[in-house]
C-alpha cells in the first residue's frame, strides 16, 4: 500500500518519460516504481536513481500505483517532485 506522502504529495510526475525528464532537470524528491512492471522499462529509472542517490520506493502493483495517481489505469512509476 502506499503512504500518504505520495497520496497527498502536491507536485509529481506520472509516467516512464514525465518522470525521466523530472529526473534530468534534478527535480525528483523520491520516485515510486511497480514490482510488476518490465525490467527493460524500469532499468534506465531505477540506475538513474543509483546513481544520483535519489530514494526509491517499490510499490506491488502498476495498477495501486495507476490509482494512487488518480488515473484509471496501471503505470510503472511516479515521482514526487521537490517543491
Amino acid at each position: 500500500m502506499l503512504d500518504e506522502t505520495f497520496k497527498q504529495a502536491r507536485n509529481k510526475t506520472v509516467g516512464l518519460k514525465q518522470t525521466q525528464r523530472a529526473l534530468e532537470k534534478g527535480t525528483v524528491r523520491c520516485v515510486y516504481v511497480a514490482k510488476d512492471a518490465e525490467a527493460h522499462v524500469l532499468r534506465p529509472i531505477l540506475e538513474w536513481c543509483r546513481t544520483h542517490n535519489v530514494e526509491r520506493i517499490e510499490v506491488s502493483t502498476m495498477k495501486e500505483l495507476g490509482n494512487a495517481c488518480g488515473i484509471e489505469v496501471g503505470t510503472a512509476v511516479a515521482a514526487i517532485l521537490e517543491d
